[in-house]
């Protein structure tokens, strides 16, 4: 079987400005994604390691 996407760009560049969209929103998903992961993971895992050695220490 054939890839029917070669077929589509075989000899066309993509505008650099379509390019720089594209790029704007991957960087974009990867920001929402460190921040998900900063306030949904570490902080919370942050919290409780805190509070678990102030428990320790009494």
């Amino acid at each position: 079987m054939e890839n029917p996407f070669k077929k589509l760009l075989h000899n066309e560049e993509v505008p650099e400005l379509l390019k720089g969209k594209v790029m704007n929103d991957i960087s974009f998903i990867k920001l929402s994604i460190d921040f998900a992961d900063l306030f949904v993971v570490k902080y919370p895992n942050t919290i409780g390691s805190f509070l678990s050695s102030e428990k320790n220490k009494k």
